[in-house]
């Protein structure tokens, strides 16, 4: 018996020590080299001179840049937020889709993840500049307004101003909504598929409407797929770098854009480590409200987690 107990512990020994010799190395090492810059100064061009000093995070805590976080956590909870409101309907409508049409909706969702993020923002440029689709259709919406005014004999709209969507607050929004809403449906989708539908049919037959069935039988039971869902659209757009770099403008820069330009352009690795690890502290708080939240909640399939 002990042989044999000896002869699993060297299978799971085997199996586990090729993925954790790989995070430790690769992951954890340099996460912790980059924690430890974090409390360090800069010394010339190249050297960082860990003194232990907490200055870094006195500087973030800063006015300047927790109003920079401050910013970043509105417009990824706008994002998050947008995101469910369209995601849910989206998750349900799979749900309750036939079985031929259920797997290419899911296709067209997970159909963007097959594309480089960087060709799916200027494809977004292309969409919201000023002589973009967008601006096209309402101008010729606008065109054939005019027309038809003049047809009747009324004074026609004028020249058509195009919209400024790009570069400002809203192409930042609108392109993190576009990126992260996939985060958003499938997890919505995964909890929902569990749920028990006579439960439903249940509420209906015992006269309660659509909306009321909806917002207590399936919203409580989906519950940890909700909460799940905007963690995992909050945190990546939290920290979201390229959208708003090619989509917003100079007051649309979120904090992992002025993290990169401390390691790049100012080169004061140690002020953007810190910046770095309060983000990741932020990451870890949403977590584990993540897990507070649905600690002893029943999900979809009637269990607790």
């Amino acid at each position: 018996m002990a042989t044999r107990t000896q002869e699993r512990r060297l299978a799971f020994l085997a199996t586990a020590l090729p993925p954790i010799a790989w995070v430790v190395v690769f992951f954890l090492a340099p996460l912790a080299i980059v924690w430890a810059y974090s409390f360090g100064q800069n010394q010339g061009l190249t050297e960082v001179d860990i003194s232990g000093t907490f200055a870094n995070y006195a500087r973030a805590l800063q006015p300047l840049y927790l109003g920079i976080f401050a910013k970043s956590i509105f417009v990824a909870g706008i994002t998050t937020f947008l995101c469910l409101v369209i995601g849910f309907p989206v998750a349900l409508s799979i749900v309750f889709a036939s079985e031929r049409w259920r797997a290419w909706i899911l296709l067209l969702i997970m159909l963007p993840f097959w594309t480089n993020l960087l060709i799916r923002t200027y494809a977004l440029i292309a969409v919201l500049r000023t002589q973009g689709y967008v601006n096209f259709t309402l101008e010729w919406f606008w065109n054939q307004g005019s027309w038809l005014m003049t047809l009747v004999g009324l004074e026609p709209l004028g020249d058509f101003t195009p919209l400024q969507l790009l570069y400002n607050n809203f192409a930042v929004v609108f392109g993190l909504v576009y990126v992260h809403l996939p985060f958003m449906v499938l997890p919505l989708y995964a909890a929902l598929d569990r749920l028990d539908k006579s439960l439903i049919e249940a509420s209906l037959d015992l006269g309660a409407g659509h909306i009321r069935t909806l917002f207590l039988i399936v919203v409580p039971l989906a519950l940890p797929g909700i909460v799940s869902g905007i963690i995992i659209t909050f945190v990546p757009a939290l920290g979201a770098y390229l959208t708003p770099d090619l989509l917003g403008g100079p007051d649309s820069q979120m904090i992992a854009n002025v993290i990169e330009r401390q390691f790049k352009k100012a080169n004061d690795w140690p002020f953007g480590a810190a910046l770095s690890f309060l983000l990741m502290y932020a990451t870890f708080a949403a977590i584990a409200l993540r897990v507070y939240l649905t600690r002893g909640k029943p999900t979809a399939d009637g269990h607790g987690i």
